[in-house]
């Protein structure tokens, strides 16, 4: 299992087992009352919805980690998109094992997948223009690695992972610091001092005047667009202000979008030749793939 650069092995063991002792606790009982111990089992796991399969590596290790005699056999790799009815594969094993394992497998299987297919919808709806489609930190607690590993199964871009891989100078940063100038001066500065050559500095703007502004400071690796894509009542988004800016930084730095970012928006957002585009709808609000699994005993 080639894990993101961002997930250990260990970190991704950690999650799997704070997440079983919330669901499992000090043990299954329904299952302990009615499955006998020595009882093999095999469950076919299927997609009951179209979308983008993501998370098998996870939710592998579950079943494994439950009982290591578990075998799962996939019958689709990450990143495959699959149709309602597919057999994404199989586990067999201790009988036990499988039905104390189920759940949190299924529950990180449809989360990723949801977030995957999610990704691969807006990057194919931006696709001609071929901007990366970036998510945020609006992840879900204690899962924000697997969130961002499902965007990157999805053919997304993984933005920064924490408040420690890239400063991202946002408008409270700027109130803060007193102004653009100075909060570009400060972040300057703090990666002098502190020898962190391997920061990238990225700011906020909201208007016209402040991507001048920020121009005219001598530019930043990465300038945010935010909010410059205005929205209509019709749902569809005003991108005249988005484009300006963009044309305003021209070569000087990257460019990213973010607001008002929507699959039916995304193309139009695209369209004015940003960089890339930010949508924290990717993990904030997935909406699960729908899959299942369904037992048979040995």
């Amino acid at each position: 299992m080639q894990l993101p650069p961002y997930l250990t092995s260990d970190a991704l063991d950690d999650v799997i087992r704070r997440s079983l002792v919330e669901d499992v606790g000090p043990g299954d009982v329904t299952t302990e009352a009615t499955v006998a111990p020595d009882r093999e089992g095999r469950a076919t796991i299927r997609a009951k919805a179209p979308g983008v399969v993501a998370g098998l590596a996870v939710a592998e290790r579950v079943f494994t980690h439950v009982n290591a005699g578990t075998r799962c056999l996939w019958s689709v790799a990450d990143g495959t998109v699959v149709e309602p009815g597919v057999e994404i594969g199989s586990v067999q094993g201790s009988a036990r094992g499988l039905l104390v394992a189920e759940r949190l497998a299924l529950n990180i299987l449809q989360r990723m997948s949801g977030i995957a297919t999610a990704t691969r919808h807006m990057v194919n709806a931006a696709a001609p223009h071929s901007p990366d489609i970036l998510d945020t930190r609006k992840t879900a607690p204690g899962l924000r690695r697997l969130d961002k590993w499902a965007v990157r199964l999805g053919g997304g871009t993984n933005h920064r992972v924490g408040l420690y891989d890239l400063i991202l100078i946002k408008d409270n940063h700027i109130a803060a610091a007193g102004g653009v100038r100075p909060a570009l001066d400060s972040a300057r500065d703090y990666c002098t001092q502190n020898g962190r050559d391997d920061l990238y500095i990225e700011i906020e703007t909201g208007t016209l005047d402040e991507v001048r502004a920020v121009i005219d400071h001598g530019g930043a690796d990465i300038i945010l667009l935010d909010n410059m894509a205005a929205a209509r009542s019709d749902g569809s988004v005003d991108v005249s202000m988005l484009q300006e800016a963009v044309s305003l930084v021209d070569d000087h730095c990257r460019t990213e979008a973010s607001g008002n970012v929507t699959l039916d928006t995304v193309a139009a957002i695209a369209s004015t030749g940003v960089d890339a585009i930010s949508s924290g709808a990717l993990t904030h609000s997935v909406t699960a793939l729908d899959i299942s699994m369904q037992m048979t005993v040995q």
